[in-house]
């Protein structure tokens, strides 16, 4: 048969088809998962009760596990389209936990490397984005070390979370993956002062900086420099390598209103603290911590403030005797600009110990050579993480993310730069940056009939008495039977109708846009596949979008016999021809004459 040229009614369907099809489209939690895990395949495994399963689909994206299951600041849940219909999202998070705690081995994970290339990569910095982009490029078959001024790894993770939220046998574990591969590690090596960033990138192919924000900030209030003021991040970090801080008084006051801040008042009651107050420019309803945070911190005592910012710290003999707040009237501008403005009132609490968790500041280890911005953030190219500085990148919180996830993206987003930069390709050249962070997905299809509001399910927590007197894990984690009926309320959400109307149409691809799209690149269709359409139009009557799937087809026959020089195209249809003939014989048709129908006979 000739080459087919499609007509325009079949290349302005495909084009229709192609561009509002959404059976392609991610579910609304993957598209806002950073590293885009599959969770819709990974709940329904857990539904199926296939642990192992739902693990195996979890590390196909994800190395940390039990750590995000337990830690995540989930904005996949924020998604769900349960939280959207009824308030109660899936709970996506404590899933992922269930699965990495029940089946989770070493035995399962993939440490399969590429072909040694020859080349190698320093990465500054242990921490989720440092270790993504490490696990990614030794997957590339490039040598990779991790340089890490701590003497062991996980970077915030083991000294900015507490135990009781991130077990350290859990950051343990997850971390042996990276030994797995083969990467390289140099600990205890403070990049700036034992090694410079010159002397690296003379001795590798490309040096990535990973190394987070880890130096506290503190708000300059006056007093701000008294006696028993301390940054959230010397706090933390002292408590998580000894689970004490003996500079603490009895009465401590958190300043801020994120997850580190309630990190630091939850820690605070642990180390027996007989008071525990906090206070932050936002509203309750505008408060970054996440829900869940906020309220164990108040169920286990924390007095907290919301809407009072710090006015002054109060001192005796330069010592911190209390600290003054003033009520919030605002905290934004007009523009959405961080202005805040105040009313008079004031209100005085009594203290001996201020910790300031008012945000984290990522320290130069280049010496200049690569520029900072807001925050100490260095300046990178946003889609590819790479400095002006040749052969040199950043990601994590050193390029701004916020949260671990987004860490975690930002490292395989450096690590994807990199790989190009090493096999010297363009950085970004037919790349699909979507596919890199978080997106909006077009995904728009009603509820499955008869969805009901389903309740959540509940979190297992040791007694409040109970967990406020050591740093053991407050959160045990869901029972098997929890998990089940937690996955089962997943509602699996894709728009394939046309595909479960249509068995011939499954036989070929995923969805009509996967059909039809090769029309548009290539001229291609499958020409049995055409002549498989029933002209029945189902699939356009069950389509949100009425996609025109059957004319596609029917317009793309004529195409196919236009082509074969008006034979039939495929041999198991040459009696058409024959029918097509009779079809139009006088014995078999009537006539209309004059408005009135006669036997073509006569």
């Amino acid at each position: 048969m000739n080459t087919v040229r499609f007509s325009e009614n079949v290349l302005c369907s495909a084009e229709k088809i192609v561009k509002e099809c959404m059976g392609a489209e991610e579910s609304f939690c993957k598209s806002r998962c950073p590293m885009h895990t599959d969770v819709k395949e990974y709940v329904k495994k857990i539904a199926d009760r296939d642990y192992e399963g739902a693990v195996k689909v979890i590390r196909e994206k994800l190395f940390l596990p039990g750590t995000l299951g337990r830690i995540c600041a989930h904005p996949c849940e924020e998604a769900c389209r349960r939280e959207k219909e009824f308030g109660q999202p899936l709970s996506i998070a404590a899933l992922k936990r269930f699965a990495a705690d029940k089946a989770d081995e070493e035995s399962l994970w993939d440490v399969t490397t590429g072909e040694d290339t020859g080349k190698k990569v320093a990465v500054i910095g242990s921490g989720p984005a440092g270790a993504q982009a490490a696990i990614d490029l030794r997957k590339a078959g490039h040598e990779v070390t991790i340089y890490e001024k701590e003497e062991k790894t996980g970077g915030m993770l083991r000294l900015g979370i507490p135990k009781y939220r991130l077990p350290r046998e859990i950051v343990e574990k997850e971390y042996r993956y990276l030994d797995r591969l083969g990467i390289n590690f140099q600990m205890g090596v403070t990049v700036g002062r034992d090694i410079s960033l010159r002397e690296l990138r003379e001795q590798y192919d490309a040096v990535l900086l990973a190394n987070g924000a880890q130096k506290g900030s503190i708000v300059k209030v006056p007093g701000y420099d008294a006696d028993g003021v301390y940054t959230a991040t010397e706090f933390l970090k002292e408590i998580s390598l000894t689970d004490r801080f003996d500079r603490a008084g009895e009465r401590i006051v958190i300043v801020g209103g994120g997850d580190v801040a309630m990190d630091c008042a939850r820690s605070a009651l642990r180390l027996g603290a007989a008071k525990v107050s906090q206070c932050s420019l936002e509203s309750l309803e505008e408060l970054p911590a996440s829900t869940k945070e906020k309220d164990q911190a108040v169920e286990e005592g924390v007095l907290c403030n919301f809407g009072w910012g710090p006015a002054e710290i109060l001192a005796e003999n330069g010592t911190v005797r209390g600290i003054r707040l003033q009520k919030v009237k605002s905290v934004f501008d007009e523009e959405g600009r961080f202005h805040p403005q105040y009313e008079e009132e004031t209100k005085v609490i009594e203290a001996d110990t201020v910790i300031m968790a008012t945000g984290q500041l990522v320290e130069d280890l280049t010496d200049g050579a690569v520029a900072q911005g807001q925050g100490g953030r260095y300046q990178v190219d946003p889609r590819t993480l790479a400095a002006q500085t040749e052969g040199v990148f950043a990601a994590g919180d050193a390029a701004g993310g916020k949260i671990v996830i987004e860490a975690m993206a930002l490292g395989r987003k450096a690590a994807i730069s990199i790989d190009r930069f090493l096999n010297g390709r363009d950085l970004a050249e037919e790349r699909d940056f979507d596919c890199e962070w978080n997106h909006e997905t077009k995904l728009d299809v009603p509820l499955p009939e008869g969805t009901k509001d389903l309740p959540r399910v509940q979190d297992n927590l040791r007694p409040v008495q109970e967990r406020i007197l050591d740093f053991e894990p407050v959160d045990l984690g869901l029972t098997e039977e929890q998990a089940v009926e937690e996955a089962a309320r997943c509602l699996s959400c894709e728009c394939r109708l046309c595909m479960k109307e249509c068995t011939m149409l499954s036989e070929f691809g995923r969805c009509p846009k996967e059909v039809f799209d090769p029309v548009l690149k290539t001229g291609q269709l499958d020409i049995l596949q055409t002549y498989s359409c029933n002209d029945c139009g189902e699939c356009t009557v069950v389509c949100p979008h009425e996609l025109p799937v059957r004319e596609a087809f029917m317009e793309a026959r004529k195409d196919f016999v236009k082509a074969n020089l008006g034979e039939p195209p495929l041999s198991g249809h040459r009696p058409v021809k024959i029918h097509q003939a009779l079809g139009f014989y006088s014995m078999y048709t009537t006539k209309v004459c004059g408005g009135k129908k006669n036997d073509s006979s006569n």
